[in-house]
């Protein structure tokens, strides 16, 4: 079969489309004919020896897919082969096939296209898990969504207007801003403007607001800390801007206010049937056409390189993906 490899750590230039010997499925897992795999931002870490989870070279990146049961390993009695299903895989996706365990294996509704369905994971899982279990968002609060116009960005501004919440969509240009608008957020504010923090108090009449659901990091955690109500949850998902902030904590004092860690992956790991209802309830509202996935770009599993790399340069609103 052909899989991306990572032969040594480095950019997404680095990588190379080799053929590899296709997986078989050990006792527990089963073997997934990959259709299509999401690119994700911890793939451009895993590449460069970044990230929490290091595989041992040569690997392939890839940590969500789509495809269908291809073979069962021992002591596996479903779902069936040729059940199109959705997985998390950490790493292993950017192939034609990818052996996980059977309990991460997701089954997904008929007529739910494999790309939309191979976004689903990484964006709506975590979004999902950060919304409800972690931060309890009710209907009427009100949600700020940092770096809003990507992958988990849209998915927060989609699953928060779902759940009830006015949303409140931060990104950096008027073309990001109107993907935001498209996808149903209520309010948008350009967070490179100097006065952004005013412009939060003004959306809200200066109450602030309930809920930060922050993916990025860097120079925007603290006025978006500053910027909320009293009881307010902040939402610690992910670093995209590079940097991890250094939080004065007398705010959380001040604000009455909670700081949470979001960190899916573990979810899924510790609790896989909490896991699996939630994806499954995700994958039927995709179905049901209440929930769309934003798609900037479809690529050959050839060109994983050039999409990790428009990840990078933050080219990408929504998500990419790679088919095989």
């Amino acid at each position: 079969m052909k899989a991306v490899l990572c032969r040594q750590f480095g950019p997404p230039e680095t990588l190379e489309l080799a053929e590899v010997p296709t997986p078989e499925p050990g006792p527990g897992e089963l073997l997934i004919r990959v259709e299509a795999c999401a690119v994700n931002f911890p793939d451009t870490l895993i590449i460069e020896n970044r990230y929490q989870l290091k595989p041992p070279l040569p690997f392939s990146p890839g940590g969500e897919v789509a495809g269908r049961v291809a073979a069962l390993g021992a002591g596996v009695a479903g779902p069936p082969v040729g059940t199109r299903v959705i997985a998390v895989t950490g790493h292993g996706g950017f192939a034609e096939a990818v052996s996980v365990r059977a309990d991460a294996a997701v089954p997904v509704p008929e007529g739910v296209d494999p790309v939309a369905a191979a976004t689903v994971t990484y964006a709506y899982g975590t979004t999902m898990h950060a919304l409800e279990d972690r931060a309890a968002l009710r209907p009427g609060e009100t949600l700020l969504v940092l770096g809003a116009s990507g992958g988990v960005g849209l998915g927060a501004v989609q699953l928060g207007r779902l759940l009830g919440a006015r949303v409140i969509a931060a990104a950096s240009t008027p073309e990001k801003l109107a993907v935001c608008r498209e996808h149903g957020a209520d309010a948008l504010v350009d967070y490179t403007r100097p006065d952004w923090r005013e412009q939060l108090r003004s959306l809200t009449d200066g109450r602030g607001v309930d809920v930060v659901y922050d993916p990025v990091g860097g120079p925007y955690a603290e006025p978006a800390l500053r910027s909320m109500a009293w009881r307010g949850r902040y939402l610690v998902v992910g670093f995209a801007a590079g940097e991890i902030p250094r939080i004065p904590l007398n705010l959380t004092l001040l604000k009455g206010c909670g700081i949470l860690g979001v960190f899916y992956g573990d979810y899924a790991r510790r609790e896989p049937e909490s896991n699996r209802a939630m994806l499954a309830r995700l994958l039927g509202w995709i179905a049901e056409g209440r929930l769309r996935p934003h798609v900037s770009a479809v690529l050959p599993l050839a060109e994983a390189g050039r999409g990790l790399r428009m990840l990078l340069e933050r080219g990408v609103t929504g998500k990419v993906v790679l088919t095989t």
